[in-house]
């Protein structure tokens, strides 16, 4: 069976993903409220070109001969400069707090005292313009030469500073992100994996469910209301199978039992017809379908809970009322039943339906074993009755399909298919096991187990 992907799984994918949306929009929607003016967010246009302004001063730090660093405007810094007039830049050592050379002596003048204090970022404006809006930012970066502060004054935005200012602060904040992404994931798993622990019950609960216990329902008193429908569903589907299941048994039941006058009637025509090779064929299979509406009958009252299943049986007894009642079949058909019993053995359950196991499995033995040959029906002390014939016998890979319903070997062969489907399911009902083996020097041996009874 091919399986869906996991529930439990998607939704934490989904939360993750909605965790990184989430970002984004909070992101958009501050950036919106500070560009309109709200003061608690207040900010312009151009504080999003620091990000970029910033990484294009950490381009142009260059190493002197000494190993002192400096600032070398790069190519994009100078094209920076020309473009913004009053545009200026500075950087501060991190550790010395002391001024790069080639940074703005404005800036350095101004933030030199700010600088002492290591704040992780300023807003600022210099002497001779208006407090509002903040034109110089300043913040530590990180560069190929250590930690630096990074200041820059009448930077101007451009459309991509949108983008590098909101990678800028997703890595900020990545940690806390990527940490309440991952609580935000197991906490979703232990939720939907709780959540679902009544999917799992009802799931158990149909697992043990079969032919035989149609009747069992779901308990749907404790489910939560999502799950109630679902219960519900399956327990109308369930009232549905066992009624067609039960209009199926009372088929067969009434079937079996108005087959049984007809195949009485012609039973006893056969055997006051004159002696020949066509009547005892004719007789041979008036006695197969007998023993198969015998067992549908029987297979019916069980499921039906018509027949007792807890007469004691002596299952010596039973097999050697089949014996007696099939050898004079067996003679007929120019063959022998040897019976042996090493013990008696005791079981529960229902002795007609039993002896019409053996019934049929003996017959279908009668019907395998060569001419002048010898069907061999024992018992052990264990409770396990053989039925063993010396014919074809039946290939190792076919030995769990002649149980099914209308299985045959081949078309060529005779027979319905029914019988030992059925003597599969008395025998169920018992609460017993039947299976074939292979006869030592070929043919086949039917074994039936039943729980012995003291």
């Amino acid at each position: 069976m091919t399986r869906g992907s996991s529930l439990a799984r998607r939704t934490v994918g989904y939360l993750m993903l909605a965790q990184i949306f989430a970002f984004v929009l909070a992101w958009a929607i501050t950036l919106g409220l500070g560009l309109a003016g709200v003061e608690r967010f207040t900010q312009s246009w151009d504080e999003l070109a620091a990000y970029r302004v910033a990484n294009l001063v950490i381009d142009s730090l260059k190493p002197d001969e000494g190993g002192d660093i400096h600032i070398v405007p790069s190519a994009q810094l100078e094209a920076e400069l020309t473009r913004i007039s009053g545009f200026k830049y500075a950087a501060f050592d991190f550790r010395t707090k002391t001024p790069v050379p080639g940074s703005a002596p404005e800036l350095v003048a101004r933030l030199k005292n700010i600088i002492e204090v290591s704040p992780t970022h300023s807003h600022f404006v210099l002497p001779g313009d208006p407090d509002s809006p903040t034109l110089g930012f300043m913040g530590p970066y990180w560069t190929p030469y250590g930690r630096f502060h990074i200041a820059s004054y009448r930077a101007k935005f451009r459309w991509d500073d949108t983008f590098l200012s909101m990678r800028e602060d997703f890595w900020n904040f990545a940690a806390y992100v990527v940490v309440a992404a991952l609580l935000s994931g197991a906490t979703a798993w232990f939720a939907v994996r709780q959540g679902l622990t009544p999917l799992r019950s009802a799931a158990a609960e149909v697992a043990h469910i079969d032919m035989n216990s149609l009747d069992k329902r779901l308990l749907s008193d404790d489910v939560p209301v999502e799950v109630a429908p679902f219960v519900e569903a399956v327990n109308e589907a369930l009232m549905r199978l066992d009624a067609w299941a039960a209009r199926q048994r009372r088929f067969t039941a009434n079937a079996a039992h108005e087959l049984r006058t007809p195949l009485a009637i012609m039973r006893a025509r056969l055997e006051n017809a004159k002696a020949s090779s066509l009547k005892s064929e004719l007789l041979g299979d008036a006695s197969q379908l007998r023993s198969i509406v015998e067992e549908m009958l029987a297979a019916a009252r069980l499921t039906e809970g018509q027949a007792p299943l807890d007469q004691r049986v002596d299952l010596s007894d039973a097999a050697r009322r089949v014996v007696s009642d099939l050898l004079p079949l067996a003679i007929d058909r120019d063959r022998f039943i040897d019976f042996d019993c090493v013990a008696s053995a005791k079981t529960r359950g229902n002795q007609r339906a039993i002896e019409c196991v053996l019934t049929n499995l003996v017959d279908n033995a009668l019907r395998a074993e060569p001419s002048k040959g010898s069907v061999a029906v024992r018992l052990d002390g264990g409770g396990v009755i053989e039925v063993i014939d010396h014919g074809e016998g039946i290939a190792e890979a076919d030995r769990e399909m002649i149980f099914e319903p209308f299985w045959r070997k081949n078309e060529a062969n005779p027979g319905s298919g029914l019988g030992l489907a059925i003597a599969k399911e008395i025998v169920d009902a018992h609460g017993g096991r039947i299976w074939v083996e292979e006869t030592p020097g070929g043919g086949a041996t039917f074994k039936v187990a039943f729980p012995l009874h003291a």
